[in-house]
């Protein structure tokens, strides 16, 4: 049995290649190793950035791809063919991190009702909730198109979860509006949402092209595109929250608040224009915003079940919102799967639009 892999050079992302790769036979597996047919999976614009961020954050480490290419980690749904975990049976289906690829080797390892975590060696220096997978067998939340909007949105709303208490816990360090640039992103109008909730002003900067998906979403207070940002007043201090990563939007927006930006988080590279040496900016000095070092922060603070909990009550109010604002579009095949992830890369995906795909014809 052959595995097809998508793979991109790391040093150039828009090329791009399938690979195929032997899989064990099934009776060769070694113990505990699960044997995982991918049966589709979300893209989203997330992922660019987490080949951009790469070597940086260890990505490329998740799913080794041959020197000098990388597979590109995603969320999705994946179907056990051959199992030898005596407590994992063939026909489960896990929800969790898969490569783009067609099948996927499991060492199964802390193996619970509800998940279990991939044990491979090369995968445990990357943070531990990218190894995990969940038991979703007949799990309503994770059939259908509810589980493609939870494959497309729920990993990216616990960033936007993540962020939004850190703001929170600081009172968002005094700001009297939150800013959040690539304001169409699907993190973004997460975090826009839950901000909104708990009675925060809301700016979205976006684009003139998707200034009016933006503007119909209910959880912007106000919508300006890029081109108008220096109309915002300056009177009193904003939180920047940046999903583009465009050093230059970066930097003209600090001159413009000066000493009334009181924050600004750097959580997303959607823009792709980062420069390596930025130098110094009027207001708060930009930081990184790194959710599993305040996921980890919060497993300790609200003890077990407490992120769960919290999340949980978080999507069930931002599910509905979902429901009316994106459009799920389903491609199967390597034709699809390279023409979607080319687009996504060009910024040519609509916003309103979210993509679960498949390698298998």
């Amino acid at each position: 049995m052959t595995s097809t892999d998508f793979i991109v050079a790391r040093n150039d992302l828009e090329q791009c290649k399938l690979t195929e790769t032997a899989i064990p036979d099934p009776a060769t597996l070694p113990a505990d190793a699960l044997l995982v047919k991918v049966e589709r999976f979300a893209f989203t614009a997330n992922n660019i950035t987490y080949a951009v961020m790469g070597d940086e954050l260890k990505y490329w480490q998740i799913f080794p791809a041959p020197h000098g290419f990388g597979n590109i980690p995603v969320w999705g749904f994946g179907e056990v063919i051959a199992s030898k975990h005596p407590g994992v049976a063939v026909g489960e289906r896990l929800f969790g991190y898969f490569p783009m690829a067609t099948h996927l080797v499991i060492e199964a390892t802390d193996v619970s009702k509800r998940a279990l975590r991939d044990g491979a060696e090369h995968r445990k220096q990357v943070s531990p909730v990218y190894n995990v997978y969940s038991r979703v067998t007949g799990d309503p939340n994770f059939a259908g198109h509810q589980g493609d909007l939870q494959a497309l949105l729920r990993p990216l709303f616990m960033l936007s979860f993540l962020v939004d208490d850190f703001l929170a816990e600081n009172d968002d360090f005094g700001a009297h509006s939150v800013l959040l640039s690539s304001a169409s992103s699907k993190t973004a109008f997460g975090l826009a949402h839950l901000l909104h909730s708990r009675g925060r002003r809301v700016i979205g900067l976006t684009s003139a092209g998707n200034a009016g998906f933006v503007g119909s979403l209910p959880c912007y207070d106000e919508v300006v595109t890029y081109d108008r940002f220096s109309s915002l007043p300056t009177d009193k201090p904003v939180a920047f929250v940046d999903m583009a990563g465009s050093s230059a939007l970066r930097a003209e927006l600090h001159h413009h608040f000066g000493n009334r930006m009181a924050c600004s988080v750097r959580v997303g590279l959607t823009h792709r224009a980062t420069d390596a040496d930025e130098g110094a900016l009027p207001g708060a000095k930009p930081r990184w915003f790194f959710a599993p070092d305040h996921l980890r922060k919060r497993a300790k603070d609200w003890g077990p079940g407490g992120i769960d909990q919290r999340f949980g009550v978080a999507w069930s109010g931002f599910a509905p919102m979902l429901e009316k604002c994106i459009a799920v579009v389903e491609s199967r095949g390597a034709d699809a799967v390279r023409r979607v992830y080319l687009d996504t890369l060009k910024g040519r995906i609509p916003p309103e639009q979210g993509h679960m795909l498949s390698l298998l014809g």
